[in-house]
């Protein structure tokens, strides 16, 4: 495995690529179980360090041209790092995150006290309010009707006029992911870019753009996809 794709290996997979498959009988784990063990031991880090530099193009794109202030929330936000970011940019009226793995939202609220870090399971929960920006990195793949999620998260998640940026390290057009969900005994919908790209259509979000950030050698890089909710 190249060095480079040891960087973009989601949720500092790669210290544990090595594991194979439980036998066939044996139900999937949780993933947010993994993850809060993942915090327990210090792999949040890790998960940072490795998704940091396609966050910053995600972040990027969302923020570049951005006039107006905005909410915003991080699904996925483990121990909260990108939530932290969104808070510090100048025009960030509130910003929060969300994630399943108890131990991950212990981290986040550790690390920022006065932050707003909600544990909850998708896709039942829902936000209060809708928001202006959604990021979310690594997450939506481990729902199991990722899809059906995108018409929730444009119907109920989002402002009109609200952009989404999303980013997928496991993807069709990826080989070397193909087989992190059996390698964890986890869940992950295995789906290729026309596939997300049509669910955000058919979800009611425009502007859908995909792009891969980050390729290199055998890795096919970071999916990032963007996408805009109507205004009005």
């Amino acid at each position: 495995m190249h060095e480079y794709e040891h960087l973009h290996l989601p949720f500092a997979m790669n210290t544990f690529m090595r594991r194979r498959a439980r036998s066939a009988n044996m139900g999937l784990r949780s993933a947010t179980d993994l993850f809060s063990e993942w915090a327990d031991s210090g792999r949040d880090v890790g998960m940072e360090q490795g998704h940091a530099a396609s966050v910053e193009v995600m972040l990027n794109r969302l923020l570049s041209d951005r006039t107006d202030p905005f909410t915003a929330i991080d699904i996925g936000c483990g121990n909260g790092w990108v939530v932290r970011r969104l808070k510090a940019h100048q025009l960030c009226r509130e910003a929060s995150g969300v994630d399943g793995a108890p131990s991950m939202i212990a981290k986040a609220r550790s690390a920022d006290p006065q932050g707003d870090y909600i544990k909850a399971m998708l896709p039942d929960w829902k936000p209060l309010k809708p928001v202006d920006l959604i990021h979310s990195m690594e997450c939506l793949y481990y729902l199991e009707q990722p899809l059906m999620f995108l018409q929730t998260l444009h119907d109920e998640w989002m402002r009109p006029g609200g952009r989404a940026v999303i980013g997928l390290d496991h993807y069709t057009e990826n080989p070397a992911s193909h087989d992190w969900g059996p390698s964890l005994n986890v869940h992950m919908a295995l789906l290729s870019i026309e596939e997300w790209v049509e669910g955000l259509k058919q979800a009611g979000f425009v502007d859908v753009m995909a792009e891969q950030i980050g390729s290199k050698d055998d890795w096919a890089g970071t999916l990032m996809l963007t996408a805009r909710r109507r205004e009005g």
